[in-house]
């Protein structure tokens, strides 16, 4: 396998304080701090203790957190730290030592209406013993899962006259208002909600902020001018300043509003503020860009008279006129009049595009939005307020014509053009970033901000520029285009997935940005992208090719025989990539085992479902039939059947994964590898479709296991289960740890995908190999 690197000049760059990044200056980031290179600490949030009692039928289930900071080394069965006090009604009942879990009988007096709490205990001097300060009382859940209520947006209609309604989506967890609590962000779905090849009006996007009892903080209604579907509206929630209290970012667009609520009750509204160069061009919070299939013929029309001034047709790049892009026999005059461009426009949409595939169907084009301002807004976490705002980076440039949306078969404007993704990562190893991007298709382009409590700045960016073509209607055309060597950031063409990791995959201390298959180093420079040789069977046999776009990926440490992490990938580039399914070295993106399947292997996921030592990894295709069997952390295939690809979930005792099934009107289980179901999950449902994705799998409440956050069928409420099963692991919370945190962070973003801590957690974890948290 070959991989392209930072280059030496890149570097120089960076110490020379200004770095050259896809042709975009940038600011250098900051050094870390500390020795040997690595930070003092790490900026996480300060947690209480999380605790949760839950009703079983052998007594009441208490679970609550140890927190990073507590952490003094380690034992044989986790990690060292205080033992804790437990408290019923005020009395104490017991001392826990070596876990983070403990059943009040019936019999020894627990029960619904006692009053738990729980309070770290360690040795003073002489023996005595020191008892901290116990955590806020709580009640027993009446079972194993908590439902917070939610405000369902009121239904609505398309400009078409089409129905809306709305059920909840993804969630994300953070800090909002700093009492050391999580809150919860929920994304409102609209039931039109589309994938960016889709066309149509699809309704608005909300977001909502909760806390656990039901308590509304706000909603942002992103409005018409940002439309609704999985690759739109990707909405990171941390604190990003270290103030205590956590912030949304979110893009934003004209008519983007805020409302706060109080006491339950809408208190005020806010727009997202216009900059002061769309107002001055008349832009208001009124404006509708969403397109009518009118509306895009107007556009084609506009584009034709204008094609002689197009800066590539210009240059001669590309061809003189349209009808010599359409390889049709020229009939017109240029530049084109209205009505030449409009008969033109007429012969493109009824019979050339049909020609191609009868999939184009442009004269219904509608409900896009192609043309109109786009923002990025950091909110407050606790009121909702929009504290600022900046343009959107990159701009779309044109409706997808210089992505690659009309170059293929089937025509699809908007589509390359609008796919986004998020994320949070740690570059300096100390502070987290907000992480955007637009495109991996085809041009891919990452910008990393940070937020000072006052002002957004952009610490890098990342643009691979567009791919050069010869002509942007026909591929054909542009057979034989090349990624510019003089431009390292090229390499990313086409290696992004529907989503992105933060990891330290150099063992630095800062966390590098794993772009599907390609990764850029915390500096915004090219670590590396993946390419490897095409084998027999395959579209061209020897030579070499990237490893391309996928759908799935995740990074952890899987082989734990090996040192550092590892990601595996799946890809849907079918005969023209080297595998359909490949585990890679995080550090070198070098192939370390995989299988080319010559088709669009469109799922994967890893988890340790198997006594074999390491985690697990398996593939399959996109109607469910296996890609790979379920393979070793050393490629040996253990079964030819595999477990369900739709998220993982850490819910066993033992530490072993399970899996979330069940999609669509299924209701959703929590099984194991082997299928033995040990929850299900009745009156819930998954969302996104096929995927079945819970609204978050995360280590939200309770001990270091995580929660499935499903919405209920009618989304009234988000249910929150959590495991009630005694573990005698003594662990950390994981969200104290920096790749995790970050992980739960992305979690939301577009195709969502389980998180994973920096190191290898499982049923045989070394636990003397678990690193230690230093929070700041």
């Amino acid at each position: 396998m070959r991989t392209t690197r930072t280059t030496a000049g890149a570097v120089a760059a960076l110490t020379a304080g200004v770095l050259a990044v896809g042709g975009v200056s940038a600011a250098a980031a900051p050094a870390p701090t500390g020795g040997h290179g690595r930070p003092d600490g790490v900026q996480l949030e300060h947690l209480d203790r999380g605790l949760v009692a839950a009703s079983t039928s052998e007594g009441v289930f208490l679970s609550w957190r140890l927190l990073g900071d507590e952490v003094t080394g380690h034992t044989d069965t986790g990690m060292a730290g205080p033992g804790f006090v437990v408290f019923r009604d005020g009395k104490r009942i017991a001392t826990v030592t070596d876990s983070t879990n403990y059943v009040d009988t019936a019999t020894a007096g627990g029960g619904a209406t006692a009053r738990y709490a729980v309070a770290p205990v360690t040795e003073g001097k002489h023996g005595t013993e020191l008892v901290g300060r116990p955590s806020a009382p709580v009640t027993a859940w009446s079972d194993d899962h908590l439902d917070v209520p939610l405000n369902k947006p009121a239904d609505d209609v398309t400009p078409l006259g089409e129905p809306v309604t709305y059920s909840a989506n993804d969630a994300s967890v953070a800090d909002l208002d700093g009492d050391g609590a999580l809150e919860i962000v929920v994304k409102w779905y609209p039931s039109r909600a589309k994938d960016v090849s889709q066309k149509g009006y699809t309704g608005n996007t909300y977001l909502d902020a909760y806390e656990l009892d039901g308590t509304q903080l706000w909603r942002i209604d992103m409005g018409v001018n940002v439309r609704s579907g999985a690759h739109y509206t990707q909405f990171p929630v941390q604190d990003f300043d270290g103030d205590g209290t956590a912030e949304v970012m979110v893009k934003t667009a004209p008519g983007t509003k805020v409302t706060t609520y109080r006491d339950g009750r809408p208190a005020n509204e806010r727009y997202v503020p216009i900059s002061k160069a769309d107002r001055k061009a008349g832009v208001t919070n009124q404006d509708d860009y969403r397109w009518s299939a009118a509306d895009y013929a107007d556009h084609l029309v506009e584009l034709f008279q204008g094609w002689t001034e197009e800066p590539e047709v210009e240059s001669g790049q590309w061809p003189a006129t349209i009808e010599a892009a359409l390889g049709i026999e020229p009939r017109y005059d240029y530049p084109l009049s209205e009505d030449d461009a409009r008969e033109l426009v007429d012969l493109y949409v009824d019979e050339w595009a049909p020609a191609r595939s009868d999939r184009n169907d442009l004269r219904t084009f509608d409900g896009f939005v192609l043309t109109g301002p786009e923002y990025l807004t950091v909110f407050d976490g606790r009121s909702g307020k929009p504290l600022d705002t900046v343009d959107y980076e990159p701009g779309r440039t044109d409706d997808g014509l210089r992505w690659g949306d009309y170059e293929w078969t089937r025509i699809e404007p908007g589509n390359r053009v609008d796919r986004f993704l998020s994320g949070v990562a740690y570059l300096d190893g100390e502070h987290p970033s907000a992480i955007f991007a637009r495109g991996y298709y085809t041009r891919a382009a990452i910008a990393a901000y940070d937020w000072d409590g006052r002002h957004l700045s952009t610490r890098w960016t990342a643009d691979s520029g567009f791919k050069p073509m010869n002509n942007p209607f026909l591929d054909s055309a542009n057979k034989g285009v090349r990624p510019d060597p003089e431009n390292e950031l090229t390499q990313l063409w086409g290696q992004g997935f529907h989503s992105l990791s933060a990891a330290d995959v150099d063992g630095d201390g800062r966390q590098e940005i794993v772009y599907g298959a390609a990764t850029l180093d915390d500096d915004g420079t090219l670590l590396y992208s993946s390419s490897d040789t095409l084998p027999e069977g395959s579209s061209n046999p020897g030579a070499e090719a990237n490893l391309g776009h996928g759908d799935a990926m995740h990074v952890t440490d899987i082989d734990p025989a090996r040192p550092g992490l590892e990601i595996w990938t799946c890809h849907e580039g079918g005969a023209g990539v080297p595998y359909g399914s490949v585990l890679r070295e995080a550090a070198t993106g070098e192939a370390l085992f995989g299988a080319f399947s010559g088709k669009d292997t469109g799922r994967c996921l890893v988890g340790d479902v198997d006594p074999t030592p390491g985690i697990e990894v398996w593939a399959s295709m996109p109607d469910g039939t296996d890609a790979s069997g379920l393979l070793s952390a050393t490629g040996e295939q253990l079964r030819a059947t595999t477990p369900g690809t739709n998220q993982t979930v850490r819910w066993a005792a033992d530490g072993t994964t399970q899996i979330v099934t069940g999609s669509r009107e299924e209701t959703p289980r929590i099984v194991d590898g082997d299928g033995t179901v040990r929850r299900t999950l009745e009156g819930t449902r998954t969302n996104n479709d096929t995927k079945g994705n819970p609204s978050l799998v995360a280590d939200v409440l309770g001990d270091w296991r995580e929660e499935v956050l499903v919405r209920t069928t009618d989304s009234s409420a988000l249910r929150i289960y959590t495991s009630t099963e005694v573990s005698d692991i003594k662990m950390y919370t994981l969200l104290h740890d920096p790749q995790y945190r970050a992980e739960v962070a992305r979690q939301q973003t577009t195709y969502n995908q389980p998180s994973y801590p920096g190191f290898y957690l499982a049923s045989d974890t070394d636990w003397s190999q678990v690193p230690v948290p230093s929070l700041k």
